[in-house]
């Protein structure tokens, strides 16, 4: 007879993040960070400026190496893995830089389609239905020819992502996606984020600062603050977090300056 009880199973861990160390020189940028990303969800990590989200995002999609500690993407230690198998793993995945990275002297569809003539045989005449369904998801329909400089701020962030999704990946990267946007077009942007979700199922994990952003999009945050994991949890989670830094985080409270006058201007100017 089968039991039909319901039994709790450990979701999937698309990424697994243990112990992680980077230096710059001789600074630790990050302290020992633990991470876990389900799959299927969005995963923001939320931080002010230099706390080490852009830092332990080039580690996660492989453009540094740490000083010690595992990243297992799909249960493969990406530290360990030779170039080859590296990148053939980043086919699974796909990045939206800050400043949205187009190649400037291409069009929009010629920068979409250059990792489907990269990395798969398709004829080019599949390859331009594709660009221009990549195009369509993202709101930039008939945009094919358009150079990057015709394009407004956020319709580059738009066409970045078009070429993010061309290789239809199942890890989505986003490294602070409202940078440089109005509050208007961040939120649009906010809502295209919320309908790929849904529309492919995929893994999403978002670098940013902004808390509105955060707060609408994520399953779960990370908040970092100078290198270390502060918290993990839903977003209710986080508000509920008593934590002293995390309610300065969030309820966007300065730091105490202790030292006096002149300590203070001479630590500003020190190189």
């Amino acid at each position: 007879m089968t039991n039909t009880a319901m039994t709790d199973t450990k979701p999937e861990h698309a990424i697994q993040v243990k112990n992680l160390v980077p230096h710059y020189g001789d600074r630790k940028i990050l302290i020992g960070v633990n991470m876990e990303v389900h799959s299927g969800e969005t995963m923001v990590i939320l931080g002010r400026s230099g706390c080490g989200k852009s830092t332990l995002l080039r580690h996660l999609i492989g453009l540094l190496k740490p000083t010690s500690g595992e990243i297992l993407i799909n249960n493969q230690d990406i530290v360990q893995l030779s170039e080859d198998k590296l990148n053939a793993l980043r086919k699974k995945m796909g990045v939206l830089f800050q400043g949205a990275a187009l190649f400037n002297s291409m069009t929009i569809g010629e920068n979409v389609a250059l990792p489907l003539q990269e990395h798969t045989r398709l004829n080019e005449t599949t390859i331009q239905i594709m660009v221009r369904m990549k195009l369509s998801q993202v709101g930039l329909e008939g945009c094919e020819d358009y150079m990057p400089s015709q394009l407004s701020g956020g319709m580059k962030k738009r066409a970045g992502l078009a070429r993010a999704l061309a290789m239809d990946p199942e890890i989505l990267f986003f490294d602070e996606p409202s940078a440089g946007l109005d509050p208007v077009v961040s939120a649009s942007l906010d809502e295209l984020i919320l309908k790929l979700k849904k529309a492919f199922k995929m893994t999403i994990i978002v670098v940013t600062h902004e808390m509105a952003s955060a707060f609408l999009i994520a399953d779960r945050i990370t908040l970092l603050d100078q290198g270390v994991v502060l918290a993990t949890g839903t977003p209710e989670e986080i508000r509920d977090n008593q934590h002293p830094k995390v309610q300065q985080f969030l309820q966007r409270l300065p730091e105490q300056i202790t030292t006096d006058d002149q300590t203070y201007f001479e630590q500003l100017i020190k190189p």
